[in-house]
């Protein structure tokens, strides 16, 4: 096996499994989902379904159920409102260290498959503010669980300078614009496809649409 895939079910993550993919070839790649007690848990479905589309066989889901005994947001917890409070430097939907965990518990799979590389969808050019989807963070957790493990595994991100309009151009040339558009789940409030239209994470992925669209037209 050559990297693992931590696939969430929505635009970025299914986009980077499709990179995956094409660059290794789908058996030398596998994908990891986790359920932490996300209000959008139907992502994890979506994952599932990502994964057959693109012909991965080895796709593990795995169960945080601990999270919730950690920390609360609104993500986790549907009675707080999705918002950004006035001189909040993050909004109500950051998962406290919810990358961390993904990162290290991935890598320990990733370990036992023999795999090297593990392949992520996160941004810091959209980030939202969320502290670990910088580049900062990923470089000093590849060196953690390297440390950790004693393997060395190298952390991939290949979106991390990149914006939505990118990804969707990407999509576009890869020849999966259509399972982007309508077989992910971006969304907060669990809508596939285009989502609610309201949450930040929909706003955020139509803006980048919007602006690939543009982008075409002036080309």
């Amino acid at each position: 096996m050559k990297c693992v895939v931590i696939l969430s079910g929505g635009q970025d993550s299914a986009t980077c499994l499709a990179l995956a993919t094409r660059k290794y070839g789908a058996d030398e790649v596998a994908a990891i989902t986790f359920r932490y007690g996300q209000r959008h848990a139907v992502e994890v479905k979506y994952a599932r379904r990502l994964a057959k589309r693109f012909g991965v066989k080895t796709h593990q889901v795995v169960d945080f159920g601990f999270y919730r005994h950690l920390t609360t947001n609104a993500l986790m917890d549907e009675s707080i409102k999705i918002e950004r409070k006035a001189g909040a430097k993050c909004p109500t939907t950051v998962v406290e260290g919810r990358n961390a965990f993904f990162l290290l518990a991935a890598a320990v799979w990733a370990k036992s498959l023999g795999a090297k590389e593990l392949h992520l969808g996160v941004s810091e050019a959209d980030f939202s503010g969320y502290p670990d989807c910088r580049a900062a963070f990923v470089k000093a957790q590849e060196k953690a669980i390297r440390l950790a493990l004693d393997y060395p595994i190298k952390v991939v991100a290949p979106f991390m300078r990149k914006d939505k309009a990118y990804e969707w151009k990407l999509a576009e040339k890869l020849g999966i614009l259509d399972v982007i558009a309508n077989e992910t789940v971006t969304c907060y409030n669990g809508i596939p496809g285009e989502g609610c239209g309201e949450c930040p994470s929909c706003r955020l992925r139509r803006e980048g649409y919007e602006n690939y669209r543009r982008n075409l037209r002036r080309a």
